[in-house]
């Protein structure tokens, strides 16, 4: 007898939760559900139980879908495969979603007709987003591609001159820096320049202070690595 697909639902509306199961149980012969109301509680919920696939509505109490799921990002969390469901479709929720490790990304508009195929390419490691949605798809991958390569970058750089990168997206001066670090103001002019180097960033003064405004969500997930 194959082994019970482990389900989490969390959503504060029990009418739309009632409605999940039903189609869940429908689809699928051997399945367990456990179901909860509020991020904090699915948190929890994930650490101890570790269902097979949690689905997570972004508007609730305590905690919100993408909370409950940056998370489990930030705990290296990865034995629950994620699936994001919302009235939502800006892209910047999306992206969000998906750099947090989000394995599925659905519209509750949608969720009756293609829930049981992102069930099926989730739980076969494949990713999902909503039809509606399917124009932001490559977009976002490229984008996503493109963070992983800068954080590769990032990730190239000494504990020093990630100390020196934060100063300065803090809009630091060289001298204050200097300061802080109890460094003479030649020594973090070379950590710049090591850094730029390493970025891959053209030798203008201002190119650093440039390259930080355009990924200011990379720089503040540094401490992540």
């Amino acid at each position: 007898m194959p082994q019970p697909i482990h389900f989490l639902i969390a959503d504060d509306h029990p009418i739309f939760r009632k409605g999940l199961k039903d189609i869940l149980t429908d689809a699928f012969k051997t399945i367990k559900i456990i179901e909860c109301d509020n991020g904090v509680e699915a948190l929890e919920l994930i650490k101890k139980t570790e269902p097979a696939i949690a689905i997570l509505d972004v508007n609730m109490p305590k905690k919100n879908g993408l909370e409950v799921l940056h998370n489990l990002f930030k705990e290296r969390i990865t034995g629950t495969r994620v699936i994001i469901l919302t009235m939502y479709k800006e892209k910047e929720l999306i992206k969000k979603a998906v750099h947090y490790g989000a394995f599925g990304y659905m519209l509750k508009d949608s969720a009756a007709r293609e829930l049981v195929e992102c069930i099926n390419m989730v739980n076969s490691g494949e990713k999902f987003i909503s039809s509606e949605l399917s124009s932001f798809h490559k977009e976002i991958a490229k984008e996503d591609n493109t963070e992983r390569e800068f954080i590769d970058l990032l990730q190239s750089l000494s504990q020093a001159e990630i100390k020196v990168l934060k100063l300065v997206s803090q809009h630091k001066s060289t001298k204050e820096i200097a300061s802080l670090l109890f460094l003479s103001e030649k020594t973090i002019e070379n950590y710049r320049s090591h850094i730029c180097q390493k970025l891959l960033l053209p030798p203008r003064n201002n190119s650093l202070l440039l390259w930080i405004n355009e990924h200011k969500d990379l720089i503040y997930s540094i401490n992540e690595f």
